[in-house]
């Protein structure tokens, strides 16, 4: 199967891309990239392309149908690193990259190759412009296609980017492709099974949401053994106005934490 990889504005997509390149054979294709080149082209941010993108969707249009060609027609393994390749690829594992809004802006702000459409004054001026930014995504997203980007439920896999090392997130992704084509030959369901859109005889697969402790806490740093232990909860988390949330389970999510945990699974709602 492909991989299609999305995720918050600053979680290391690119980074993520380059590791599966280098060490693991996988040919990517950016479309984030593509982006950043037309907004230079015209001289703008890239909050300013975005906006133009809301009115003008034929920027939309190439993007979507070279991902659903080269998902379909490729045999390589690919690595499609694209905001809606998640919906748009076939024979995919849809993974999204998530890290805390603060540690985005951090990265951002100091990420001198991003050039001079995208450069800020602060950290909290770079903050600011991401919320913003990820707000127009969404909307635009919501009218052109009536999808909800931001809805953890439409992947196969979350992993937290805010503390971990690329290479540890890198591994833990492949291990979790693996588990999930599993359970495609346990169930016999062909490659091309989307889970949003399963029969009602089909068992469906729940997302594996896995996170930071730290992060659900609102600490500033996390453990920093780098491995990829995994803490299984019945912890449930949401979407907040910023970051994610906790539902239910604090005490869980505050054991993985003590206990020195990578990750920790937990349900989702939205």
């Amino acid at each position: 199967m492909h991989i299609t990889l999305t995720g918050n504005l600053g979680s290391g997509k690119s980074t993520i891309a380059k590791i599966m390149s280098d060490h693991y054979g996988y040919t990517i294709y950016s479309t984030g990239k593509i982006q950043r080149e037309l907004a230079e082209e015209r001289g703008l941010t890239v909050l300013e392309m975005n906006k133009l993108m809301q009115q003008d969707h034929s920027f939309d249009n190439i993007i979507d149908e070279k991902v659903t060609q080269l998902s379909r027609d490729s045999e390589k393994d690919l690595f499609i690193d694209s905001r809606l390749a998640w919906h748009f690829a076939e024979r995919a594992f849809k993974v999204f990259l998530s890290v805390s809004i603060d540690e985005a802006a951090r990265r951002v702000y100091n990420d001198d190759k991003r050039g001079e459409v995208e450069t800020y004054s602060s950290i909290e001026d770079a903050k600011k412009n991401l919320i913003e930014r990820a707000r127009t995504e969404d909307v635009r997203y919501k009218d052109i296609y009536g999808l909800d980007y931001f809805n953890l439920n439409n992947y196969d896999l979350v992993l937290d980017s805010t503390f971990t090392k690329p290479e540890v997130l890198a591994s833990v992704l492949l291990n979790e492709k693996k588990r999930y084509e599993e359970f495609l030959i346990k169930n016999g369901l062909p490659e091309t099974y989307d889970k949003n859109k399963a029969g009602a005889g089909e068992r469906k697969l729940a997302p594996r949401i896995l996170l930071a402790p730290a992060r659900l806490l609102g600490a500033t740093a996390g453990n920093t053994r780098d491995n990829d232990e995994i803490y299984v909860s019945g912890a449930i988390v949401r979407s907040g106005a910023e970051d994610i949330e906790i539902v239910s389970g604090r005490d869980e999510i505050e054991k993985a934490a003590r206990e020195g945990y990578e990750f920790v699974s937990v349900g989702y709602v939205r």
